[in-house]
């Protein structure tokens, strides 16, 4: 049985999930949070780097591993498929193996593009996967990992990731909009855009239940969960509606002409799945938490935009 307040080594504390899950594990126990960069209260580490990972492991023993960190570049993989398998599936795969050997949880995050995308109902936790490209079969083959190593794991798919820092497709638009008088937005594309933060808030409530309830490496509520938003959109019904409630709290000045247009009119080097609605009926009900309309965390994230001041 873990400590009350167990050690955790957060990997990828920078990021859009890793920012906000640094926060909300401060009340689990303390924090080891590492970065590729040097930051206050940040430890360094290049993740590519897999004796630097195996010595820190060794020398923190952390009970509770938090991998935030990921290969995200969804066109660049294409590109550059060593780098994006490193951080997506050998990383896992070594922090699986760390853990099944020294007893640590393993919370770690996959996505939508696991699945091909043609599907028209929401996607449960027992649906075949088929990724359709680099991206999506590293983090497939990184699930396949964890599970593999035989270590307690928290396995959280997400999908269409936004926060009030970083680089995603919320910031980009505000910043679109404020230099453009029409935008053109993919109309075909179906997901649930989830807020970082709810992502951050779920998974330090199932820690916190799991160690609550023993931390037995054998509770059924471990393995494989959907966790995003509930609802559904089109990234041109998500553009459509940030803008308009961002020009509501004087983010934007003037709303523009926001145009739908097909994916094939935008071609990218990634295939993109036209269907990313996760079911996440089954982590709800296994942890008690609730995941609201994906509306609720968008307008939330703006409100912090316009409480943050015009520092754009």
């Amino acid at each position: 049985m873990m400590p009350e307040a167990p050690r955790i080594l957060l990997l990828g504390a920078t990021g859009q999930v890793g920012f906000e899950l640094w926060r909300c594990l401060q009340a689990t126990g303390p924090v080891l949070a590492t970065a590729r960069q040097p930051l206050p209260g940040v430890r360094v580490l290049d993740l590519t780097d897999a004796d630097a990972v195996e010595a820190l492991l060794a020398d923190y023993r952390p009970q509770i591993i938090a991998n935030a960190a990921a290969w995200t570049a969804v066109d660049a993989a294409e590109e550059t498929p060593e780098a994006c398998w490193r951080l997506n599936a050998r990383l896992p795969e070594q922090l699986a193996r760390w853990g099944a050997e020294h007893h640590a949880l393993l919370l770690h995050y996959s996505t939508d593009y696991v699945f091909d995308g043609r599907a028209r109902q929401p996607l449960d936790e027992a649906r075949s996967t088929a990724p359709l490209g680099v991206y999506g079969q590293s983090k497939r083959a990184g699930e396949v990992a964890i599970q593999q190593a035989g270590c307690p794991s928290l396995i959280f798919r997400t999908a269409w990731v936004y926060a009030s820092r970083g680089h995603n497709f919320l910031l980009t638009m505000l910043r679109l909009a404020r230099e453009r008088d029409q935008l053109s937005v993919v109309d075909d594309q179906i997901g649930s855009p989830t807020w970082a933060r709810l992502i951050a808030q779920v998974s330090a409530q199932a820690l916190q239940q799991w160690l609550a309830a023993g931390a037995d490496p054998d509770d059924p509520r471990l393995g494989l969960w959907h966790l995003t938003a509930s609802g559904q959109t089109s990234w041109h019904g998500f553009a459509t509606a940030l803008l308009e409630q961002a020009q509501a709290l004087g983010l934007i000045e003037r709303l523009p002409d926001i145009q739908p247009i097909p994916s094939s009119a935008f071609p990218t080097p990634a295939q993109r799945p036209a269907w990313s609605v996760l079911d996440n009926r089954a982590i709800q009900r296994a942890f008690g938490c609730h995941l609201p309309d994906w509306q609720h965390g968008m307008q939330l994230c703006l409100q912090e935009l316009a409480e943050r001041g015009p520092t754009r």
